[in-house]
């Protein structure tokens, strides 16, 4: 929903030109309407937020994931690499296999066609010629041995066979369990990485639309704070003039200024001795509530025309002549035995920091300087800092 701001300026402004004396307690129906959009927009807003970081977990998570995976996938292609180097070797040794198994069967070939030849009844003549004994047991001897050199060969042969054939198997298996975790690793980091661009779709979504709704309530955030400081500057000045129109005749109103009677005497002996620095009518008096803030007085405010004089109450020292927030022009007088008096929101100031001054003295004129909506002297004194009632000390002459 997409307010008005200039609708809703005029709906207060046309509202409070039917004011009363009082501003009422609850904000129009205008800002009501506002501040409930912003409350929901920003309850939307929060969810979203909440979303996005959701959001962000899973593609973090996503992303690690694949990382992983990553890894895994370059480890499997070191050890496929190692795997082939080692098949390239076995094919070599293999080769040799293949030389030797070829060597010994030429061998194994030469031996059985020796055996042939001789025939196994060789054995039996020589046994049976008795022309030369030695002899005939040479030739035994070599037969024994041409016969266990064939079975030694047959072995080894078999034992060269039956290695080669091992190593083959296994390296082929492994080749095979490596190539299906690769191709499943694969298929994995697929499926990852599809996740892995929906997460970033959805968070880049997320993030423009909380970009949007931060916009629009930033905007209604301004306009509430527009239309809140209308309606109360409205209200005040409504206030302002009813208490003009009701201010009662018999307010307090002080005609007698400080003078030098009492140059000389230390401040504690004037106890309900002095007089009001400045001539005017006692609108704000110590305790009492303020009409702007609601907070208690802590010393008096004289209202008067502008420029008037401002006299020193008592002698004393000027601690402090400078502007101060709240108080603007502001000069504080230090009577000496902890005691100070204060006089702010001055037009101009006329003493100086450090200066000694006596009793009646001109010190400052008055003014609204720190933002006062009136023109007149807030006045205070205090003892070791502590602000109390300035009409325990001075009276209303």
């Amino acid at each position: 929903m997409i307010f008005s701001f200039r609708k809703i300026l005029c709906s207060g402004v046309l509202a409070l030109t039917c004011l009363s004396t009082h501003a009422p307690a609850a904000p129009k129906p205008e800002l009501q309407e506002l501040r409930g959009r912003i409350e929901s927009l920003q309850k939307e807003l929060d969810s979203k937020e909440d979303a996005k970081a959701d959001a962000a977990d899973e593609l973090k998570s996503s992303e690690q994931a694949i990382s992983s995976i990553n890894s895994t996938l370059r480890d499997l292609t070191r050890q496929q690499q190692s795997t082939q180097t080692t098949l390239k070797s076995l094919e070599q040794e293999k080769t040799g296999v293949d030389k030797r198994i070829h060597a010994e069967q030429v061998l194994l070939g030469r031996l059985l066609f020796q055996q042939y030849r001789s025939g196994q009844q060789d054995q039996f003549k020589i046994l049976l010629n008795q022309e030369d004994p030695s002899q005939a047991t040479r030739q035994l001897r070599y037969y024994s041995h041409l016969a266990r050199a064939r079975g030694e060969l047959l072995e080894h042969l078999r034992g060269n066979i039956e290695k080669l054939h091992q190593l083959t198997l296994a390296t082929e298996a492994k080749q095979a369990e490596l190539s299906q975790n690769q191709t499943e690793q694969d298929k994995q980091r697929q499926k990852l990485l599809a996740q892995q661009q929906m997460k970033k779709k959805l968070v880049t979504q997320l993030a423009k639309q909380i970009g949007q709704q931060r916009s629009e309530l930033s905007r209604l955030q301004r306009n509430e704070k527009r239309l809140t400081q209308l309606i109360e500057r409205l209200a005040k000045q409504q206030q302002t003039a009813s208490k003009k129109i009701e201010r009662p005749s018999s307010a307090a109103r002080n005609s007698v200024v400080p003078d030098a009677s009492f140059a000389g005497t230390s401040f504690p002996q004037l106890k309900g001795k002095l007089q009001l620095p400045v001539r005017g009518e006692l609108t704000g008096r110590f305790g009492t509530p303020r009409q702007d803030s609601g907070s208690p007085w802590r010393g008096l405010f004289i209202r008067t025309a502008a420029a008037q004089e401002v006299r020193a109450i008592a002698s004393g020292r000027v601690v402090f002549a400078d502007w101060l927030r709240g108080f603007g022009n502001l000069l504080i007088v230090d009577h000496g035995g902890g005691y100070m008096s204060l006089y702010g929101n001055n037009e101009s100031i006329f003493k100086r920091t450090g200066e000694e001054i006596r009793a009646g003295d001109v010190i400052a004129s008055t003014g609204n300087s720190g933002g006062n909506p009136e023109t007149g002297l807030y006045f205070e004194i205090r003892y070791q800092s502590r602000p109390f009632d300035p009409l325990v000390w001075c009276k209303i002459s």
